[in-house]
């Protein structure tokens, strides 16, 4: 495993790889700062690595599989092409990376008087040590605090034993105070950029005191392991924990330090503002060299550290063709390392039902626009394009530019486009005509497995494409993000729902975030300028009562895409109920009849398995070992 230290930096993390770490290197300043380094440097193993990003989305109200999808992603759509197991579960991606990096803040943490290391660096490591176990019990259930040489200890002896501790005692023993004592000790100002701070610290506790709260309530019976009461330690029902997120989360809110909310959504996401003040923690990239990203910056190698998630909801756009003067068939749209285009791997397609209720207000509301992709431009004047012409034909004949649409994807059913007798089955997308238009176009009820907007949110972007197509094939040099400031909204929102009291209700809340998502300042799907601010719109439209339903229904406009639903479904198990079916039509490029789709979605699916490949390491007996897994799977 590749870690890292610092070395004379004031700006940012300055990563040097190393093999391995000896128990007596975390004796040494150096040692105890090189592991505190590669602390942030171990998100890179789990934020952009697709088939954990797969894990998340697929088989939520997301997500489902695309065109070209094998079993990493059908496994866990759980719609009936194939079968979750210990195998095939990529939650895998979590467990065999979280633990080292454990054992390493265990070893910071034990070490860090003896070199004079400050209250506020324990912090941070006290809040990854945290950070990973809180990912781990929300995955997998109760898991070892017990790495080979006491709970919560640094362990330096191979251990091929283990024992689980239940859920209770992962939050009471290390979550919560773990999380606290960082909170106490951080400072408000990140002392480098990108670095965990108080307002860091306070997000991911009232996250835990949100989903502690839910476990202890257990609405709907889910069952938990290993084996344990549904009470806490410590005395508290589930009220309590959710009147703590409510507070910790206001506190945040109320004195957020450097972070704050974007003026437009538009803003969050676009790449030329990435690291801006909304974003808490993220995994963090360059472009700027290859040995500090770890990774090719010209053909990746689809493996972790790279970023690459993106690629799988995006689909082959690099098939459409159009006609040039002679009649002959031409690529009209070029594979680009620019936000809306990107490398295509169709392995994650969004259901129908994402674009007809999720998004259904694409007028007022901006975060469609501000997260898909719904319009695909020509590009073929750039550098390492072709073919050499300034015009082109397109849907219904008629010409088309470079920056012109070549397909668009409709906002709404009013308009039925003709899919039938269209050039090359609508330049290979399946697009269709509409009269006096030259885009092809698709309606919502026509996207498929195949044709599906984009996530323009996540996409590609490069500073050194200097006029060119740049480097598309090259793994994402931006960040992953993590965290965002406007999550505490939502959190606070959640646990005001579920009866927490405090100065701004749950409506209120939201409110602050669907007033920003009515500001516009740009038009992604038209790609021009476009001032609006439909704020009061949007307001007058939040129901008067909240309740869970529509909690979650904002958390997935805010959020869509980024990696949070299974663990939102799963927290307030609802997963069952909102995933349990959808509409999409099929992967041939023209098809666009809609099939409504089941998944079998079963209580003991609400954790994942334990990986195959820590059972086979563990020096147990095959009862112990499946003891030791989770039930369901054995």
């Amino acid at each position: 495993m590749a870690l890292f230290l610092v070395v004379g930096c004031t700006d940012i993390l300055e990563e040097h790889p190393r093999n391995i770490y000896e128990p007596g290197f975390f004796q040494t300043e150096t040692g105890v700062m090189g592991g505190l380094t590669s602390l942030y440097a171990h998100l890179r193993w789990i934020y952009g690595q697709a088939y954990y990003y797969n894990s998340c989305e697929t088989g939520t109200d997301e997500y489902t599989w695309g065109q070209s999808a094998d079993a990493n992603f059908k496994d866990h759509d759980l719609s009936g092409e194939g079968q979750l197991t210990p195998s095939t579960s990529r939650s895998d991606v979590i467990w065999n990376a979280l633990f080292t990096n454990i054992n390493t803040a265990s070893g910071i943490i034990e070490n860090a008087s003896g070199v004079g290391l400050s209250d506020a660096l324990i912090g941070e490591a006290t809040f990854f040590r945290a950070f990973d176990y809180f990912l781990l019990t929300q995955t997998f259930g109760g898991v070892p605090l017990d790495l080979g040489s006491g709970e919560l200890k640094f362990n330096a002896t191979p251990a091929r034993v283990s024992v689980r501790n239940t859920v209770p005692e992962v939050y009471t023993k290390c979550v919560f105070p773990d999380l606290i004592y960082a909170v106490e000790n951080l400072p408000t100002e990140p002392r480098l950029t990108g670095a965990v701070t108080k307002t860091t610290a306070r997000l991911f506790l009232a996250k835990a005191y949100l989903t502690y709260g839910w476990w202890l309530e257990n609405p709907n019976n889910i069952p938990t392991y290993p084996a344990a009461d549904r009470v806490d330690p410590d005395g508290h029902n589930p009220q309590w924990y959710f009147q703590q997120a409510y507070d910790v989360a206001m506190a945040a809110i109320n004195d957020p330090g450097p972070y704050g909310l974007q003026e437009t959504y538009y803003d969050v996401n676009l790449a030329e503002n990435d690291r801006n003040s909304e974003h808490l923690l993220y995994a963090d990239r360059t472009e700027e060299s290859e040995y500090y990203l770890d990774g090719s910056l010209t053909y990746a190698s689809a493996a972790a550290p790279d970023n690459f998630a993106v690629w799988m909801v995006t689909c082959n756009i690099y098939v459409m063709n159009a006609l040039d003067s002679n009649g002959d068939q031409v690529q009209s749209v070029w594979r680009e390392a620019a936000q809306s285009y990107g490398r295509p791997w169709t392995r994650m397609a969004p259901p129908i039902e994402v674009f007809t209720e999720t998004f259904a207000d694409k007028t007022h509301d901006s975060r469609y626009d501000g997260t898909f992709v719904t319009s695909y431009r020509g590009n073929w004047n750039l550098d390492g394009a072709a073919p050499d012409v300034d015009v082109m034909y397109n849907a219904n004949g008629l010409e088309v530019q470079p920056g012109d649409a070549i397909l668009t994807f409709l906002d709404d059913d009013s308009q039925t486009p003709s899919y039938t007798g269209t050039f090359n089955n609508g330049g290979n997308m399946g697009g269709g005509e509409l009269a006096g238009r030259s885009d092809y176009v698709i309606a919502p009820s026509g996207i498929s497995r195949r044709s599906y907007p984009g996530l323009w949110k996540l996409g590609t972007y490069r500073t050194d494409n200097d006029g060119g197509l740049g480097e598309p094939n090259g793994a994402l040099t931006r960040p992953f993000y993590v965290a965002k400031f406007s999550e505490l909204y939502l959190v606070a929102a959640e646990a005001a729902v579920k009866g927490a009291s405090g100065s701004m209700s749950a409506r209120e809340l939201i409110n602050v975030l669907r007033a920003r998502a009515g500001k516009w300042r740009w038009d992604n799907g038209a790609n021009e300028e476009k001032v609006a601010d439909y704020s009061a719109e949007m307001v007058a439209a939040t129901p008067q009562t909240i309740d869970i339903d529509y909690v979650l229904e904002e958390r997935s406009r805010e959020l869509f895409g980024e990696g949070y639903r299974w663990y939102d479904l799963i927290r307030t198990q609802k997963w069952g109920e909102v995933a349990a079916t959808f509409t999409i039509c099929g992967s041939e490029v023209s098809d666009h009849t809609p099939v409504e789709y089941s998944r079998e979605i079963a209580d003991y699916h609400y954790l994942r398995p334990i990986p195959q490949g820590q059972l086979d390491a563990l020096e147990m007996t095959d009862a112990e070992k499946a003891e030791y897994q989770n039930p369901g799977y054995n």
